[in-house]
């Protein structure tokens, strides 16, 4: 009897190539959190980033975040303004620094970070409390965020941004690479990214000093001399030079990962977009998402479970968007400034399966569940 293939929500795509870079670093005996993959790694993504930039490569997203945050001096009695509609990831770093989550809710143009609530959070905290000691923005789902507007903002406070571009690799803002557009940016190679060193990240900045800084502190921050001497705390956050050579395999496919993930989402939108029931999140103009993943926005949470519960029951995966940081357990005594667009989104919303691996047989079958759904 035929059972049917799980359809995934995101998985990864190998492109030919990996193979080659990890076999010469097991031939060189380059296993450990240095070597030529490192190098040529984030040389890679120095030449695909454009502009002047420096990257180090790390063991994930999340350690760049922290990282960021340790450059900026973020410390204990802090306040960091974040992004409520995103994974927590954005977020935790903040409290490995022994400061405090202030949560900024979404504008509707492009569910992320709202500038006009952004610059009352930060009259108010000056006024009641002190200046924050940073921004994190994020480019939810690959679309980019207003970063004029948030970039004018954090300019005219004296507050740096942590540009948390973990899911928008390929995306750009007016033609700049997204991960470039803030004083510090970072990126995910996560299983379920754009592209995958199956665990990774990268810090991104134009300042080399600040960059071999990072180098320094995420490899447990080793003082130079004969012995092992520290004067400061330091991490284990270096990537591995068997996992970077995944990640150079990778990045001579990225362009075609990119187009194969919008391709999903003009699939879905053409099809989809007939039913009034129906919504999804167009680019604003000068905007160019990596559409890393399909979302659409329904009428109801009731017409989004039907349609999600209808997946399942096929053996396909999809997902409601995030749950926006001020309404979970962990922060639930946090400070946020919202108006409920966020919390609107997430009871509406669903991710969509979206890797570029899916073929088209997957995509039909997608929609054949989704256009079956009960009132619809």
């Amino acid at each position: 009897m035929l059972t049917k293939t799980k359809i995934y929500l995101s998985s990864p795509h190998m492109g030919g190539s990996e193979q080659k870079f990890v076999n010469q670093a097991f031939n060189t005996n380059w296993i450990a959190p240095l070597g030529p993959n490192v190098d040529g790694f984030e040389n890679d993504i120095k030449s695909y980033l454009g502009g002047n930039n420096e990257v180090a490569v790390l063991s994930s997203g999340t350690a760049a975040i922290h990282l960021a945050l340790q450059l900026l001096g973020v410390s204990k009695g802090d306040e960091v303004l974040c992004q409520s509609f995103t994974f927590s990831a954005s977020a935790n770093p903040i409290l490995y620094q022994g400061a405090s989550p202030v949560f900024i809710d979404s504008e509707s143009d492009t569910w992320n970070m709202s500038p006009e609530l952004l610059e009352i959070a930060i009259k108010d905290r000056i006024e009641k409390y002190k200046k924050p000691k940073a921004i994190i923005a994020v480019h939810l789902y690959g679309m980019p965020y207003k970063a004029k507007e948030i970039n004018d903002i954090a300019e005219r406070y004296g507050i740096p941004i942590v540009e948390d571009s973990a899911e928008a690799l390929g995306s750009t803002y007016f033609n700049q690479a997204c991960g470039t557009l803030s004083d510090i940016g970072i990126l995910s190679f996560n299983g379920n990214k754009i592209i995958t060193t199956s665990g990774g990240g990268a810090l991104i900045t134009k300042n080399s000093e600040l960059k071999n800084k990072a180098v320094f502190l995420s490899t447990q921050a080793r003082d130079n001399a004969p012995h092992y001497e520290h004067s400061s705390i330091g991490f284990n956050y270096r990537m591995s030079n068997v996992l970077a050579g995944i990640g150079r395999g990778q990045m001579e496919v990225v362009n075609d990962r990119v187009e194969g993930r919008r391709r999903n989402y003009n699939y879905y939108k053409t099809n989809l977009s007939k039913f009034n029931t129906i919504e999804f999140l167009d680019e604003p103009k000068g905007f160019f998402s990596n559409r890393w993943i399909t979302c659409i926005k329904t009428t109801s949470y009731e017409l989004r479970e039907n349609i999600r519960l209808e997946l399942q029951q096929d053996d396909i995966e999809s997902r409601p968007l995030w749950k926006p940081m001020h309404m979970q357990p962990i922060f639930k005594d946090c400070l946020s400034y919202t108006d409920g667009t966020s919390e609107k989104l997430f009871n509406t919303g669903l991710c969509l399966p979206s890797g570029s691996n899916l073929t088209q047989d997957d995509l039909d079958r997608v929609l054949s569940i989704i256009t079956k759904t009960p009132n619809l």
